[in-house]
């Protein structure tokens, strides 16, 4: 359904030394993202990243005042300085991730389904504005799953993740 170019979404799981050793030098997190195929820390969403925060707040991601907007834009940036893709990359912290772990981890895909509105996410301009394909809804439902995935693990890791958008 989606298009092959485009801006995709990408969560790393890291220890609090290694997010650290990023914050302090951000040329060791591009040099890692160079070998993302192979990392099974690294997770892509591909483009749903806008769509699911539509689903989960009724807004754009561009919208940060909710707190499930920080899934994606935490606004805690490693290096504001640094281009990885469309912008730098966010992070949030071990206890963070446990507070939002604790948002959606009781979230069930027919919850999402009942708020997905075409129309509503077109109308809001929700990148990548295909919502009116008939698999929108289950494309961004999978891609919650493995946010869902991410979180928990990294939470029960007592670990950080860094997102950002390529």
């Amino acid at each position: 359904m989606m298009h092959p170019d485009g801006m995709t979404c990408t969560l790393l799981r890291v220890d609090a030394a290694e997010l650290e050793a990023y914050r302090h030098n951000s040329e060791l997190l591009a040099l890692r993202l160079q070998h993302a195929e192979e990392d099974p820390y690294i997770y892509d969403i591909d483009k749903s990243w806008d769509g699911i925060i539509y689903l989960l707040t009724g807004s754009s991601s561009s919208d940060t005042s909710k707190p499930l907007s920080r899934l994606i834009f935490s606004m805690n940036l490693v290096n504001e300085q640094q281009q990885l893709g469309a912008g730098p990359a966010h992070y949030l912290m071990p206890p963070e991730v446990r507070d939002l772990n604790n948002l959606i981890k009781d979230i069930v895909p027919e919850q999402l389904r009942e708020r997905f509105d075409a129309g509503r996410m077109l109308e809001l301009g929700i990148y990548p504005k295909v919502w009116q394909h008939e698999a929108a809804a289950d494309y961004l439902i999978e891609y919650f799953e493995t946010i869902q995935e991410v979180f928990a693990a990294a939470a029960a890791a007592d670990q950080a993740i860094v997102t950002l958008i390529t």
